[in-house]
Order: structure tokens, then C-alpha cells, then sequence
């Protein structure tokens, strides 16, 4: 990524934080983009101001049909779901704010064209949009976003105000999720259908770059094996990460083959790690709903020659949401192989703990979110503390997402996580350093 983790990450000064969700209010976004606009040195590469306004449409009638809990909770949801994704997709700082009822900003000083900050605006859409399980139900949400590429020295209030005009654009609109705010029109370029089109053909010229997040002990820093993240190196549009790169696979009806490509070159790469390290290969919503994915992944593995022993397969409870018995059966039929199972991203969402009962898992990996506060929260580390006892009565061992300094590294050792990843080791990394590494 272009910045450090830390800069990157949102400040969340107390008196800014909205109660509900833990996100700062809109005083947090002028706070940070008057800094970048002084700070004249320190964005490289072109990065300029962008921004979106999201909404959620007729948020009042979830109030209504499930209750305020319900409510609140998928709002909490949202807010987590922004957040995970900016994290996972800019390459430069970023903040996110709540802006009252449904409705959050989030501006970055981003180095990338319109069109890029319209796919991700397009994926964004789509993340908010999956269901949201709720104890009284599951919700689906229909956002709407306005976007903006800020005019050099734009004050923040002329930004909100463009983009709230856009939003009730937005909203008036059936079918029409996205708006460029008064002054701007959709960028020219590639269309949704162009860029689907693009993907059908990405595999066979090679434009699917898979990198390597290593993962290491807590024990002894040892490294342990890594994750397999897929990125879409664009010749156009440069780098479009995993979570934008499926979303467009959706939609052309492309997921098992992009799936399968991902674990092909995986596979085939970690056949030259040295010793026992662990491979991590996500598992998508899609696949679980193909039919015959546990047969093609195990084909994969015996092809492949790597020892399914040492193969994990990382689920999201998002994955788990349409069909949970299909999901235990598929992950059985894994777990008779030798290959294990890792609940991804847990408490970015709802927790269902009733995955943990019903599911075969080995491993609880915990979001990046269960780990900030632990250094300076008292709660935040008797949560932990709690996950981790949990997991131990139910013979699972915890691996920490998002570690990004000593202090943190520290707190998850103490507390008895087992593994961890983040930039306090190693960023993602191409093959041929990851060999590098690994002292292959």
C-alpha cells in the first residue's frame, strides 16, 4: 500500500465519536482534510482530495418493521463494513464519518482517476448491500452514493453541500445508485459491461497478481505460512483489489473460474515453501453456493501436490449467511481431507456464535477491529480476552488480523492468541519475496 498502516488509519478522538457506531462525526473530516490540503508535501504520485457521501434509502422503515435495535445494529454493520473495505482498498489515508441518521462520508487523498473512485464507489454499494443478519431478521439495504473529485482548495462545507445535492439525486432515482456532484458528470471510460469483459480475458493474459500476507507465530515471531490475497493489475485502471475484482466477476457470471485461478496459482506457488508453512485461500459466498466447488478445490490441492494438511480455507460469516448447513457439510467434507477451516473477520459483524457450534472449525481469526483499542481500553481487552476463552473451550486457536505494533503484539501474546499478520512484520508480497522470506 502507498501509505504506512498508521497513516492510513482514521483518528477517533473521543469527543468526536458517535455513541452507536464508534465512528467520529463530520468535525473528524474537516480535521483531516485541512491537514492534507496544508500539508503540501506530503502526498506523492498525483493523490488528490475524493469523497462520497452514502445513504441509506428509506432507513426509517427498518426502525419501524424490526425496531431501533435492529437498526442500530445494522447501521453499527455498515459502519464496520466501510471500514474493513477502506482499509482493504486505498492506497492513501483515509476517514470515515458518521453524518447523522443513515448517512456516512468518507474522504481520501487518493491517488486514482474518476473512474477508479467510481469502482470503488460501485463496490462499496455492493458490500452495504448484502444482507445483514439481525436477531429479528435479515436486512437488505439500498444505498445510495454521491461522489465528488474536490476542486484544489475546496473547503469541506462546499464538498458536503455539493454532495448532499447529488445524494438527493441519488435517491430520486429508480435503479440508480451512484451521482457525480453539480460540476462533475460520470467520467468517461469503461463501462460495467467493458469492464466484465475485461475480466473474461484477464486470466488468460495473466493480469491476476496473487501476493502474500505473511503470517507468524506469537510464540517465538516464527513465520508460520501466509494468506493468499488476489489483486487485478488493469492496464488501464491500475491495481483493483480483491473485493472490487469479485464483484465484477458477479456480474459476469465468472466467480468459479476467477476462484479457481486464485487457488491454481496459490497452490502451485506455496509448492516451493520450504518446510511446514500454512497456506490461507479466502472462501467466497459464490463458492460455497457452487455446487461442486469442494470437488474442484480438492482436485486443485492433488494437482497441485501441496499437503492438504497444511491448507487453510478462511470462511466469513457473509459466507455463511444464505445456507449455514450447506456450508457445515461442504467444510466437513474439507475437514475429512486434513484441510482446515478459519471463521475470517471475526467481530466486524454480528458474531453469530452459532456458527461455532455447528461449524467444523479449527481456527477464529479475529478482524482488525477486535485488536485497535486493546492498548488503551479496558473493555476492548476484556472482549478479547473473552473471544480467546471461548475459543479455547471449543479447541480453536486464535490468529490475530491487523497488528501493527509491539504494543498490540504484545496484548494479543498475552492474552493467548496464537498467530497474527499485519504490517508489523511484513506487508503483502509477491512470490518471489515471500520465497525470500521464508529463506528458501
Amino acid at each position: 500500500m502507498g501509505a504506512s498502516q498508521r497513516e492510513k488509519k482514521q483518528g477517533h478522538p473521543k469527543r468526536l465519536e458517535d455513541r452507536l457506531t464508534g465512528i467520529p462525526g463530520i468535525e473528524a473530516v474537516h480535521e483531516r482534510v485541512a491537514a492534507w490540503q496544508a500539508d503540501t508535501g506530503r502526498a506523492p504520485g498525483g493523490a488528490h482530495v475524493h469523497a462520497m457521501l452514502l445513504g441509506l434509502r428509506r432507513f426509517e422503515a427498518i426502525n419501524i418493521a424490526y425496531g431501533e435495535a435492529a437498526g442500530d445494529g445494522a447501521l453499527d454493520e455498515v459502519a464496520a463494513r466501510i471500514v474493513h473495505f477502506a482499509g482493504e482498498e486505498l492506497d492513501g489515508p483515509w476517514q470515515l464519518a458518521r453524518a447523522g441518521g443513515g448517512a456516512f462520508v468518507l474522504v481520501a487523498s487518493e491517488a486514482c482517476s474518476r473512474e477508479r473512485w467510481q469502482l470503488v464507489a460501485d463496490q462499496m454499494a455492493d458490500l452495504i448491500a448484502r444482507p445483514i443478519s439481525v436477531p429479528t431478521g435479515v436486512l437488505r439495504l439500498s444505498p445510495r452514493i454521491a461522489l465528488i473529485r474536490a476542486v484544489d482548495g475546496e473547503s469541506v462545507e462546499s464538498m458536503l453541500d455539493r454532495l448532499s445535492h447529488a445524494l438527493e439525486q441519488a435517491s430520486g432515482q429508480h435503479g440508480g445508485r451512484l451521482a457525480w456532484a453539480d460540476g462533475e458528470v460520470t467520467p468517461p471510460g469503461r463501462s460495467s459491461a467493458q469492464l466484465e469483459a475485461d475480466l473474461l480475458g484477464a486470466i488468460d493474459r495473466d493480469e491476476i497478481e496473487i501476493l502474500f500476507q505473511p503470517q507468524f507465530s506469537l510464540a517465538d515471531d516464527s513465520l508460520t505460512g501466509a494468506e493468499a490475497l488476489a489483486r487485478w493489475v488493469h492496464p488501464e485502471l491500475g491495481r483493483i483489489g480483491a473485493g472490487a475484482l469479485f464483484t465484477i466477476a458477479e456480474r459476469a457470471d465468472h466467480v468459479a473460474p476467477l476462484s479457481r485461478h486464485i487457488a491454481r496459482k496459490a497452490l502451485w506457488a506455496a509448492c516451493e515453501w520450504p518446510g511446514k508453512l500454512r497456506l490461507s485461500i479466502n472462501v467466497t459466498p459464490a463458492d460455497l453456493a457452487f455446487g461442486s466447488y469442494v470437488r474442484q478445490m480438492l482436485d486443485l490441492v492433488r494437482e497441485s501436490g501441496f499437503p492438504p494438511r497444511q491448507l487453510t480455507l478462511e470462511v466469513t460469516e457473509q459466507a455463511l449467511i444464505s445456507d449455514v448447513t450447506l456450508a457445515a457439510q461442504m467444510m466437513a467434507e474439507f475437514s475429512a481431507q486434513g484441510i482446515r477451516i478459519a471463521l475470517d473477520d471475526f467481530g466486524a459483524g454480528f458474531c453469530n456464535f452459532r456458527y461455532l457450534k455447528v461449524l467444523p472449525m479449527h481456527y477464529l481469526k479475529l478482524d482488525r477491529s477486535m485488536i485497535e483499542g486493546v492498548t488503551s481500553d479496558k473493555r476492548d481487552v476484556a472482549v478479547l480476552r473473552a473471544i480467546v476463552a471461548m475459543a479455547k473451550a471449543l479447541d480453536l486457536e486464535v490468529i490475530a488480523e491487523g497488528i501493527e505494533d509491539e504494543a498490540h503484539r504484545d496484548v494479543a501474546a498475552r492474552e493467548g492468541c496464537a498467530y497474527y499478520q499485519g504490517f508489523l512484520r511484513a506487508q503483502p508480497m509477491s512470490g518471489a519475496k515471500f520465497l525470500k522470506l521464508a529463506g528458501a
